[in-house]
């Protein structure tokens, strides 16, 4: 099979380049409501300046904007090199692309004024919900239609876990969106009370499982063998891994509502499943990382390959975090303080930033006709920013957390309280100027891969479409 091919590659190079841009609006969003955590009156006292605006903007930019950037421009690459065809329906792709960007820009202008449904991670209105739904369908369609036409019988793993992905992603958002408008720009959702906050969480958390976990394991198992260049460890704990992170991921959300009006049989019931989460995270955490087994030695000149590792190790650290806070009694002390913090952005910045950052740094070049970035000493140096900035940023929080449900929790001997809130407030102040620091350094990376990423697109001319003639996945550029 030696025949050549083209892909649509422009597509991927316009979600590539967005995705370093809304990653460092998204960042460059979040610093600045961490100096407002250390100094409030960095709000100036401008309504769509204060912090519980701005940080559903956040939240908004990085998992939407960044992530989803990333997810659907590596999809879209690797479902063309996997599958040995063009995508399909390449002017809906174009719609994929344009339609994201507007739902994102939507966010950014309704956010600040204050324009919400107050739900965590689904704070966009019915407007801007109706036109996600669409564009989601049609990436779904080009998706989908690329598997369908796929010239080779075989469905690489990748592919399963962008289409789990995919599909869980429409389902929870179309549920817990479920409402009705009240004028444009407000509704009231069709649930109430304790099911509302059960649909929310269960939104909530397969949002990390399904956009912000299985999707990047679709890179992960693309794009660290590619770097490797070698085979994925195991192909059949691949598919164990797969299949059980996607039916036992579905019921863990209940555990973000311990101590609430949910009957406690639920919270149970989150809590169990999130124990048992413990064992295919970390079975594909152990794939990933043995995927490098006789090539460790390529960690020394190729800092791509750190990035990802390092994304794996954090991966795994954050799924036994996780499972381990949902413990009713752990939860005790964690819940409602700096350390869930700390554990969000373990995943966020130390996994899901790092393996897409890695991914993007393995993908841009290739698109290129290339086989590294223009600069790998300014990859090595973002790699080295950006972990210290992670370490910084999780470490501070963690500790804030732990003292701030040590301080909630201590009492005198008549029964009152030993401190107020405000004294809790007082003493986490350092710790916010310590992850200030951390956030800096990560956004700062940020700025170095936007700078190698536009001299590596800009170091040659670019063709239309990158031809290829792969005789198995392995070979696909």
């Amino acid at each position: 099979m030696n025949e050549t091919m083209t892909y649509n590659d422009k597509v991927v190079r316009q979600f590539a380049v967005m995705t370093v841009v809304w990653g460092i609006v998204g960042m460059l969003v979040g610093v600045f409501i961490a100096a407002q955590l250390w100094l409030p009156q960095l709000n100036f006292d401008i309504p769509w300046l204060t912090y519980s605006r701005l940080r559903p903007l956040h939240t908004n930019a990085v998992i939407f904007a960044f992530g989803g950037s990333g997810l659907i421009g590596t999809s879209l690459y690797v479902v063309q090199r996997t599958c040995h065809v063009r995508l399909f329906a390449g002017g809906l792709a174009n719609f994929v692309f344009w339609g994201w960007q507007a739902v994102i820009v939507a966010a950014a202008i309704t956010l600040p004024l204050g324009i919400t449904q107050s739900k965590e991670y689904a704070e966009l209105e019915w407007p801007i919900d109706v036109l996600i739904t669409l564009v989601w369908v049609a990436y779904g369609i080009v998706f989908f239609g690329t598997i369908a036409k796929r010239r080779v019988s075989h469905i690489y793993v990748a592919n399963w876990f962008y289409a789990a992905f995919i599909l869980t992603i429409a389902l929870l958002h179309i549920f817990n969106n479920l409402a009705i408008p009240a004028g444009w720009w407000k509704s009231y959702p069709v649930y109430s009370g304790a099911v509302d906050a059960m649909v929310q969480w269960w939104y909530g958390h397969n949002a990390v499982a399904f956009f912000l976990t299985a999707g990047f394991l679709a890179m992960m198992y693309y794009f660290v063998p590619k770097q490797a260049e070698g085979p994925v460890y195991s192909y059949r704990l691949s598919i164990v891994h797969f299949w059980a992170l996607i039916s036992i991921y579905m019921w863990a959300g209940p555990h973000h509502l311990h101590y609430t009006a949910l009957p406690d049989w639920l919270q149970s019931l989150g809590m169990v499943f999130s124990l048992i989460l413990l064992a295919p995270s970390w079975g594909g955490m152990i794939n990933g990382i043995m995927t490098l087994s006789g090539s460790w030695h390529k960690l020394r000149t190729d800092p791509v390959l750190k990035f990802m590792i390092v994304a794996l190790s954090f991966y795994g650290m954050s799924t036994f975090e996780g499972p381990m806070m949902s413990i009713k009694t752990v939860n005790a002390l964690s819940h409602y303080t700096d350390w869930t913090i700390g554990h969000v952005h373990s995943g966020a910045l130390g996994w899901v930033g790092l393996i897409t950052i890695g991914s993007l740094y393995c993908m841009i070049p290739r698109l290129m006709g290339e086989k590294k970035m223009f600069s790998v000493k300014a990859v090595e140096i973002h790699f080295w920013v950006s972990t210290i900035g992670i370490v910084l940023y999780i470490a501070s929080m963690w500790i804030a957390g732990v003292m701030q449900g040590l301080m909630w929790r201590a009492f005198n001997d008549d029964g009152t309280l030993t401190y107020t809130f405000i004294e809790s407030l007082a003493a986490t102040k350092p710790y916010y100027v310590v992850r200030l620091l951390g956030g800096i350094l990560y956004l700062s990376g940020m700025f170095i891969m936007a700078w190698n990423t536009w001299k590596t697109m800009t170091a040659k001319a670019v063709p239309e479409f990158r031809a290829a003639a792969p005789a198995y996945w392995g070979d696909a550029a």
